[in-house]
C-alpha cells in the first residue's frame, strides 16, 4: 500500500492490523482513534496501551456522529451513518497528509453478520486487509497472541450506542450511564459484560461462565444501588447471559415473521 491510515479502536482486530501496518510501513502507517460519547472509556485505555507498547504513530480525532439526526434516531442501519461520517473524515485526513489508503479491521466473520457499517466502507473504497487475506476472528486472536499482543484474548467490543435498542434515541446521557455501568461491572471483576439501556431499566448481560459470581445478595445489592445512582429505576440481569449483537435479535424476529 505504501502508506495507510488504520481506523483504530483498540479492539482485537484493529489492534492487530495497526501493529502489522506499523511493522510493514513504519511511520507511513498512522493509527487514528475516533473519540465521541459512544467510545467506551476502557477501550481508550487499551488503545493507548497498544500505542505505547508498539510505538505506533497515532492520533485522536473527534467524531461527530451525534450531530447527525439519522444516527441519533437510532434506526437499524445506525452504524452506516456513523461509519460514513468516520470514513469521510479519515479520507480527508489521508488526502491532507498524503496517505494512500484508509483501512479498517473488519474480518471474515463480519461478512456473515448484519453490518451496515461495511456498506459505508464499500461505498467509500475503504480497504479491509483482514478480509482481503481471509482471516477469521479466531485466526486473528492466534496471530495476535503470537505477536505478544495483550489484546489477543480481549472480549469482543462495540460502540456504546449498540447497547440502546433500535428506535430509541441515542443521547449523551444514555451513553454516559452505559459507560459508567460497564465500568462498575468491570471493577467488580466481570470481564465480558454489556449494559443494555431500556429506558428506566438496565438489562445486564454477563458471560455465562461468569454468572455465578453475580448471584450473591451482597453483590446484587451493590449492583442495584450503584446502577440506580446512575439514573436507572430497575436493574435486571439477563438469564440468557452475554451474546454479541443481542439487540439484532429483534431484526431476525421481524424478518422471520
Amino acid at each position: 500500500m505504501g502508506s495507510c491510515i488504520v481506523a483504530f479502536s483498540g479492539g482485537v482486530d484493529s489492534s492487530y492490523l495497526a501493529v502489522v501496518a506499523h511493522q510493514e510501513l513504519g511511520d507511513n502507517a498512522l493509527a487514528v482513534t475516533a473519540e465521541s460519547p459512544s467510545y467506551p472509556t476502557y477501550q481508550r485505555s487499551i488503545a493507548l496501551d497498544v500505542v505505547r507498547e508498539y510505538g505506533l504513530r497515532h492520533e485522536f480525532m473527534a467524531s461527530d456522529e451525534m450531530a447527525d439526526p439519522n444516527y441519533v434516531e437510532n434506526p437499524s442501519n445506525r452504524c452506516y451513518f456513523c461509519k460514513h461520517e468516520l470514513y469521510t473524515k479519515l479520507q480527508v485526513m489521508a488526502k491532507t497528509k498524503g496517505i494512500s489508503h484508509v483501512v479498517d479491521g473488519n474480518n471474515m466473520d463480519d461478512t456473515g453478520d448484519f453490518r451496515p457499517g461495511r456498506q459505508a466502507g464499500n461505498e467509500m473504497a475503504i480497504r479491509s486487509p483482514l478480509i482481503e487475506v481471509a482471516l477469521t476472528k479466531e485466526e486473528i486472536r492466534r496471530l495476535s497472541r503470537d505477536l505478544g499482543l495483550k489484546t489477543w484474548n480481549q472480549p469482543a467490543s462495540a460502540c456504546l450506542s449498540s447497547r440502546i435498542p433500535y428506535g430509541s434515541q441515542v443521547t449523551p446521557e444514555k451513553l454516559r450511564m452505559i459507560d459508567t455501568g460497564e465500568e462498575i461491572l468491570r471493577s467488580l471483576g466481570f470481564r465480558q459484560c454489556r449494559v443494555r439501556h431500556h429506558g428506566e431499566i438496565a438489562r445486564i448481560e454477563i458471560a455465562r461462565d461468569e454468572m455465578t459470581k453475580a448471584f450473591s445478595i451482597e453483590l446484587l445489592d451493590r449492583i442495584g444501588s450503584e446502577f440506580k445512582a446512575l439514573g436507572f429505576r430497575y436493574v435486571a440481569i439477563d438469564a440468557d447471559g452475554y451474546r454479541s449483537g443481542a439487540l439484532n435479535e429483534v431484526l431476525t424476529q421481524i424478518t422471520a415473521s
